[in-house]
């Protein structure tokens, strides 16, 4: 009996350290969903921020793909490890001064760590769905790789394909391909433009509901001149 006992102490403390690590990814992928909307994992999948795809050992600020870097930034000189991100994720601004990025820091050092042993093993070169469900990650993965992307607007359904585009006063009236007309206050309808890979094909303008009450949206054209040309003047 003392030998089995003897035996099952031996192997509950031989899987402790593995399970604490899979406990702390685990509750790092939860965090990760604060992060998910302005962050992508796939490399070069840019959203708000850059992406996180292959950051550990990279430059701050060195991203080709990202264009909006802030210029304090890309003069900090940081190479991104387990430190440097800590510190980032503590407090950006007393890092590097100037920076855009709107976050005001993790206080907690147990959620940061947690969140690092996630986004270490996430963003490591060759990462995807498949790779992180093999190691028992997998369960917010498919949905993290694009972050918050919004659907492929190259393909889309007849309540989502604009085909006219008329404004009046402080009104906008949507008119969509299965011949409905939705009116909107100016301040409710957002204009954006998508060029990317699954912006919607040229001058096909796409609408996405934005916001609980059917009253927002948002209007997303293929470039910026398609805005003018496609919104007509009419009472």
């Amino acid at each position: 009996m003392h030998r089995v006992l003897i035996a099952a102490i031996a192997l509950v403390l031989a899987s402790s350290p593995g399970r604490a690590q899979q406990d702390s990814l685990s509750r790092g992928e939860q965090d990760f969903r604060a992060c998910a909307p302005c962050h992508s994992l796939e490399p070069d999948r840019n959203m708000t921020g850059p992406s996180l795809a292959n950051l550990w050992g990279r430059k701050a600020g060195s991203l080709p793909s990202f264009d909006r870097y802030s210029e304090a930034l890309k003069a900090s000189g940081i190479i991104w490890d387990d430190l440097s991100l800590d510190a980032w994720l503590t407090a950006p601004e007393r890092m590097v001064p100037d920076n855009i990025m709107p976050f005001e820091g993790i206080k907690g050092a147990r959620t940061r760590a947690d969140l690092l042993a996630f986004l270490k093993e996430a963003t490591k070169p060759g990462a995807g769905p498949q790779q992180m469900a093999q190691s028992g990650m997998g369960g917010m993965m498919r949905g993290m790789m694009g972050g918050g992307r919004v659907p492929n607007l190259k393909s889309l359904q007849p309540s989502e394909r604009v085909t006219r585009i008329t404004h009046c006063r402080d009104t906008y009236r949507v008119t969509t391909a299965d011949g409905k007309t939705r009116p909107f206050w100016e301040r409710n309808l957002r204009l954006k433009t998508d060029s990317s890979k699954e912006g919607p094909e040229r001058g096909v303008a796409a609408i996405v509901p934005a916001g609980m009450m059917g009253d927002r949206a948002d209007l997303i054209f293929s470039a910026p001149d398609e805005i003018s040309n496609m919104i007509e003047q009419r009472c």
